[in-house]
Order: C-alpha cells, then structure tokens, then sequence
C-alpha cells in the first residue's frame, strides 16, 4: 500500500466551500482504480491548511491511473479555485505499526 498525502492550503474564508466540494469529490476516489480509502484533515493551529490522505493499493494506481484519468480533472475542476498554492503531494509507505 502507499499513503498519498497532499497538504493543501486554501484561500482564508474558503474552508467550508472546499470541504464541500471534496465531499462532492469523493466518489471520484472511490470509483479509481487501486483506491482503499480517502480522508480530509483540517489544522488546527492553521485552519486553512488541509491534508488529503488517499491510500492506494500502487503507486501506480494514484500517478499513472487517477491522474491520467477524467476523474482527476474533474477532482481539478471541483477543489482547484480554492487552492491558495499548489498542494504539495508526497507518497509513503507504512515502515511500522506501533499499536
């Protein structure tokens, strides 16, 4: 498995309209091809500031599949407006499970 984690920072005054528009994104996740789960987390000490964690069964699956596919342009079209930057999108593997 691999962990696609995004921190995206959204446009202050923004959060609720995003939340919703990846709540509405969701089932894009869910229909990808290789796709296990899909959370959004929102900061605390910086509450404009979200992770996206999507769990992926390949790598593969997440840069090759999801993003060569309409579903990830449609996720674009959805959640885009609200970026305040580019999230910032890294990959990891689980290395341990502590308890």
């Amino acid at each position: 498995m691999v962990w696609e984690i995004a921190q995206i920072d959204v446009k202050p005054g923004d959060e609720a309209a995003f939340e919703a528009a990846v709540e509405r994104a969701a089932p894009l996740f869910k229909g990808a091809r290789g796709c296990k789960s899909m959370q959004l987390q929102r900061g605390v000490e910086q509450p404009s500031r979200y992770r996206l964690v999507v769990e992926w069964e390949t790598l593969e699956n997440h840069t090759v599949d999801f993003r060569g596919s309409e579903n990830f342009q449609q996720w674009r079209r959805l959640v885009g407006g609200f970026f305040a930057s580019p999230p910032v999108v890294e990959h990891f593997h689980r290395v341990l499970s502590g308890f």
